[in-house]
């Protein structure tokens, strides 16, 4: 990367700058290959942030088909840890996992885990797991609240059978003869996944990330206290893809002294360590045995470290300074933080990050964990909240006595509670994928860049003033 015309005098965010077009003889964003590179096995750079509002195992296993990488938040307990993964690995490639509902269940229970669009659906299996059908879920839109979904399932709804489906192509093929824009999947009368017509899509588009055995991948956090190599050893016997050493001050003795022992267990995985803003950061945690380093302090949309402690730095500048001092140790940088647009993201991969981190963007989706809820105005929506906050201190350690909790919390910040609203148009973590990898790819193009590695070497940036920042924005309303 190089600066266009111009050299910062301080440190810049996303916001301050831009990307100027070069000369590219890219002729189709297709073309463009997001594999991020870094021995993560991802096929586009997207990393869901390891926070209990955004990562569950659905999730993960979402981001794993489209070719991204989910990372399960640390404050899970061990076992449901080990459970997730294992989930998320028992998961089908090629359909989507189905939303799985009980014939006494109501309309009103259905819609806390799926809205009422288009391209969405539920399975309904009785008591005993005999496969009863399936709702479209625009048909939970105009039934009551309180109406049974068995009550629903008048006449069987069409359904596709795996071993007609050879490709993804086929698939759509075979639901656009039919008139479907959502189906489930059998194979030998058992539920297999499900499909609406857009994921069929998606995968003639988007490459899996997959382990050595064809199975989604997924990573995971560890904290630096306890038992780290313990807790490292269970995760890896679970089937974890990455693993992620995770601390808010990522550049302290403990969490040298932790990465040092998930190190030299030889475990065979790639180590992510952070946060840290700073070359020396990056320098100390590679040779602690950090394959990754996660970078930053402080953007967060849950983050309110910068006014409580004012430690932090803007976003562009730390992933700037932190992936040159990881490619002269040959390791990786994931930038962490700090995205409200695919510019950002886009951004972030010019700067020298081979992958982006994504929360509170995230947290908004049909796939985050969390319940759906409707706000005074019928809008969807659901909880997000700072991994610092109460609410996470008291999640994280729920086993201790009252007094050493009540100690703990005392000292939370960030923020417990903020509604993250599902957007209408986007509201399933694919629509975003696509939304993001949509721009980063025109973003190589207009570099002529056709791999993470060239758009690391041709991109040219400029620095921006604040009106030059609105300037680019779309006119929300009419003239």
């Amino acid at each position: 990367m190089e600066f266009y015309e111009t050299a910062p005098r301080h440190d810049l965010t996303y916001s301050d700058v831009f990307l100027v077009p070069s000369r590219s003889n890219v002729t189709s964003r297709l073309d463009v290959s997001l594999a991020p590179g870094d021995g993560s096995g991802a096929t586009i750079p997207i990393v869901s942030a390891n926070m209990n509002s955004v990562t569950g195992p659905r999730l993960a296993a979402a981001l794993a088909r489209r070719g991204g990488l989910g990372v399960l938040p640390q404050d899970m307990h061990l076992q449901d840890l080990d459970a997730a993964i294992r989930w998320v690995k028992a998961q089908s490639v090629r359909f989507d996992t189905p939303l799985d509902f009980r014939p006494h269940q109501t309309v009103a229970e259905a819609l806390t885990q799926v809205p009422a669009v288009d391209g969405q659906g539920i399975v309904i299996h009785s008591e005993q797991g005999e496969y009863l059908g399936c709702i479209v879920a625009s048909r939970l839109a105009t039934a009551l609240p309180d109406a049974r979904l068995g009550d629903l399932l008048h006449g069987a709804l069409a359904s596709l059978d795996a071993d007609d489906i050879e490709t993804a192509r086929g698939a759509f093929d075979l639901m656009t003869d039919a008139g479907l824009d959502f189906a489930p999947v059998l194979h030998h009368g058992q539920v297999a996944g499900t499909l609406s017509r857009r994921s069929a899509l998606r995968s003639t588009l988007y490459d899996a990330a997959l382990d050595a055995h064809g199975r989604l991948r997924v990573a995971a956090a560890i904290g630096v206290n306890g038992d780290v190599a313990s807790k490292a050893r269970a995760l890896a016997a679970a089937g974890v893809d990455v693993l992620v050493v995770d601390t808010a001050h990522g550049h302290q003795e403990s969490m040298l002294r932790a990465l040092k022992i998930v190190a030299d267990l030889g475990l065979g995985i790639p180590i992510v360590a952070g946060n840290v803003v700073t070359a020396d950061g990056v320098g100390d945690l590679v040779e602690a045995g950090a394959n990754i380093i996660k970078v930053g302090v402080g953007p967060g949309a849950m983050c309110t470290t910068r006014m409580m402690t004012a430690v932090g730095r803007p976003q562009f500048s730390a992933v700037l300074e932190t992936s040159a001092a990881a490619r002269e140790l040959g390791a990786h940088v994931w930038a962490d933080g700090g995205v409200r647009y695919p510019r950002d993201v886009a951004l972030a991969l010019a700067a020298g990050a081979a992958s982006v981190m994504i929360g509170s963007w995230f947290a908004g989706t049909i796939e985050a964990p969390g319940t759906l809820n409707t706000d005074a105005s019928g809008r969807l929506y659901k909880e997000s909240w700072g991994m610092a906050s109460t609410k996470a201190v008291q999640e994280r350690f729920d086993r201790l006595d009252a007094y050493d909790l009540a100690r703990k919390t005392l000292f939370a910040e960030g923020i417990s509670s903020s509604k993250i609203y599902l957007d209408p148009l986007r509201p399933s973590i694919e629509d975003l994928l696509d939304m993001i990898t949509s721009g980063v790819r025109s973003s190589f193009t207009y570099a002529g860049a056709g791999s993470v590695a060239e758009f690391h070497e041709r991109a040219r940036v400029g620095i921006q003033s604040a009106a030059g920042y609105e300037e680019g924005k779309a006119l929300p309303v009419s003239w």
